[in-house]
């Protein structure tokens, strides 16, 4: 599942937001990010991140694409585990200086966990737009 829109800022501002964990509950569509719990900036492929849930847990989040300004894609897991088979990938594009097109692709085709399925099939356009139009508010803010 797939959804892009036109950001009224720069790509670097908007990958900015989207390379830093620690922003990403203030622009998460499905409000369900808490906070940051390690966050490091994502520089690489293989980096991990984790995040609180807003019902308590943790998710490790695996780097598993990265370029630097243009792409990020993770893979979560219960924290300590390896990823169960969905991906959250993020693609900004540069139409002008002050432009940006950003795409935000959920992709569960590997999702294997039974339990899991029926939320993953809930997670549709509505929700991907809803944190690209939140991650454009904040960039746009962020711009001037």
């Amino acid at each position: 599942m797939s959804a892009e829109r036109e950001v009224a800022a720069p790509a670097d501002v908007v990958f900015e937001l989207i390379a830093d964990p620690a922003r990403q509950p203030t622009w998460d569509g499905n409000d369900n990010l808490d906070e940051a719990v390690r966050a490091d900036r994502i520089t690489a492929v293989g980096q991990l991140f984790a995040m609180r849930l807003t019902n308590g847990q943790v998710r490790d989040n695996h780097v598993v694409d990265f370029h630097e300004g243009a792409l990020i894609a993770w893979r979560p897991s219960v924290e300590g585990e390896q990823p169960i088979g969905h991906e959250w990938r993020w693609e900004v594009e540069a139409i002008d200086e002050g432009r940006s097109r950003v795409r935000h692709t959920y992709d569960w085709t590997d999702l294997t966990d039974e339990t899991r399925l029926p939320r993953a099939r809930r997670t549709g356009e509505e929700q991907l737009r809803a944190s690209l139009d939140r991650l454009a508010d904040a960039a746009e803010s962020d711009r001037g």
